[in-house]
């Protein structure tokens, strides 16, 4: 089986941020998900640097990629820039906060 961007998002739509109960993409942290040979790179962020979660989530988000998909290797990157704001929510995530 080959890696595809689609099969990468649907595994980090598995990693469920604890504090929220969203998933971390509709959340808005998974900022790029790039797949080469087998290889997946995911650029992602917090809500906040200091965000107590975060390196269980960028865990959980490399168990999931490397549980649901063929993928060789899964490096998780944190970046902080550009910073994320609520406005990076998916419509089902504002939803789902009561925010529309």
């Amino acid at each position: 089986m080959v890696v595809t961007y689609d099969d990468v998002i649907m595994a980090l739509k598995q990693v469920i941020d604890p504090e929220l109960g969203i998933n971390i993409v509709d959340l808005g942290l998974v900022y790029e998900a790039q797949v080469a040979d087998g290889d997946v790179l995911i650029t992602m962020t917090m809500t906040t640097p200091a965000c107590p979660l975060g390196s269980h989530l960028v865990d959980e988000a490399t168990f999931m990629v490397q549980q649901l998909t063929d993928a060789a290797s899964v490096d998780v990157q944190l970046v902080w820039q550009p910073a994320w704001t609520p406005m990076m929510m998916s419509l089902e995530a504002k939803q789902s906060l009561g925010w529309l």
